[in-house]
């Protein structure tokens, strides 16, 4: 994998764990030689993630719509920050950029992005591994949930099994390089969405 997408909060939560993993993963990337590829602020998580990578040699590209960019919430010292017009811009050009996607904590926005990447997984539409990071068990109730749909018949065990997890950095990104060994004899698919 040489770029991953990093989804996650524009706020540090109330547990400083969130933010000491941020900067742990970033870092981790960074030493990996893995370019991270983020929506862009400085804010929250966003920007701790940013900063690990940053802080330890590694290289970042951030994707921020216009709107967000005039509140000054961009990130200025980025390797790369390109600027688009919508939302939707924003997510297709992040994937189009990725070998895999990695959710940290986060609000409606980091969980619309990770639905809608797993459903563009399940439909073959992204062919990367798809992972979160559970710190401090944030996440356990969606694994449940998760569980529950594979339980109701409403998702398939294959699509359920789409999801990695793991609560700390070095062993989701050992997971996600695992799936890309995995399925290397499958022919990538084109990311022009």
């Amino acid at each position: 994998m040489r770029s991953i997408v990093v989804y996650c909060g524009s706020n540090f939560g109330k547990n400083p764990v969130y933010a000491e993993q941020a900067y742990a993963l970033g870092n981790e990337l960074a030493k990996r030689k893995i370019n991270v590829i983020y929506g862009g602020g400085n804010m929250g998580l966003m920007g701790l993630v940013a900063d690990g990578s940053l802080e330890n040699s590694g290289t970042v590209t951030g994707i921020i719509p216009n709107f967000l960019a005039k509140l000054e919430v961009a990130q200025k010292t980025l390797t790369e920050l390109h600027f688009v017009e919508t939302m939707h811009e924003r997510k297709a050009k992040m994937v189009s950029l990725s070998d895999g996607v990695i959710a940290l904590p986060g609000g409606y926005g980091t969980f619309d992005e990770l639905f809608e990447i797993l459903t563009w997984a399940q439909l073959k539409i992204f062919d990367g591994p798809v992972g979160v990071l559970n710190v401090n068990g944030y996440y356990d109730l969606l694994i449940l949930q998760l569980d529950k749909m594979v339980e109701e018949g409403f998702l398939h065990i294959d699509y359920r099994q789409l999801l990695l997890v793991s609560d700390e950095p070095v062993e989701l990104l050992e997971k996600m390089e695992e799936f890309v060994k995995n399925n290397t004899e499958n022919k990538p698919l084109d990311k022009t969405l």
